[in-house]
């Protein structure tokens, strides 16, 4: 079976090749071109790939995507499509790359006008959970404030900062995981709890 992360890799590909390299996303200041190229660099570059999350050698990634970016755009695609790395091998590929791809996967589609969400697979949502404890602590590094995630097709919890009356952020796996990595176009979330806190988190500057 296909993984939830090859799939969402599948149709992030689909997607760039149909809105093509200048269509604009809500990663920064990226076009469609340029997220190609960062998930090439991701993928086959990991030693420039690491500036996307380390900042001392954030300069460094900047200036290998900006070369990549240069080569033909269905080349660039391609090279997304079919990559290998350590990043896919077997059992990595869901723990590195489900959330990576399903997020830049929306980054195109919630940047068109009209955009809906979509109706993801339980596989989906259930491999995009299964993340969340090893990301999403660091996600919310900067809210300052406890954090409580509730999955509202299941009901499970998840705590990501610990302490007195947390935030209890409800909603679909995928919009809670868009939320933790800063994006603002999400889709019928909740957040319960004191006032300061729901309005600390959401000014907070999330995601890497």
């Amino acid at each position: 079976m296909t993984s939830a992360a090859r799939t969402e890799r599948e149709l992030l590909c689909d997607l760039a090749l149909t809105v093509g390299p200048d269509a604009p996303t809500l990663s920064g200041d990226w076009d469609v071109r340029h997220l190609m190229a960062h998930l090439v660099v991701r993928d086959r570059q990991p030693h420039n790939g690491i500036g996307i999350v380390v900042t001392a050698f954030a300069d460094r990634h900047d200036r290998a995507v900006d070369r990549t970016a240069e080569h033909d755009f269905a080349t660039l695609v391609d090279r997304v499509r079919t990559a290998w790395s350590p990043l896919s091998l077997p059992g990595v590929d869901s723990l590195a790359n489900t959330v990576e791809f399903f997020v830049h996967h929306e980054d195109v589609r919630r940047a068109r006008p009209g955009w809906e969400p979509r109706v993801h697979s339980r596989r989906l949502r259930n491999a995009l959970w299964r993340v969340l404890p090893v990301l999403g602590r660091s996600l919310v590094v900067n809210a300052g404030v406890p954090v409580r995630l509730r999955r509202t097709d299941s009901g499970d919890t998840m705590t990501l900062r610990r302490g007195a009356n947390p935030v209890v952020l409800s909603g679909d796996v995928g919009e809670l995981v868009l939320f933790l990595y800063g994006r603002k176009q999400t889709h019928g979330l909740s957040f319960d709890g004191p006032d300061a806190h729901v309005t600390a988190l959401k000014a907070a500057s999330l995601g890497f």
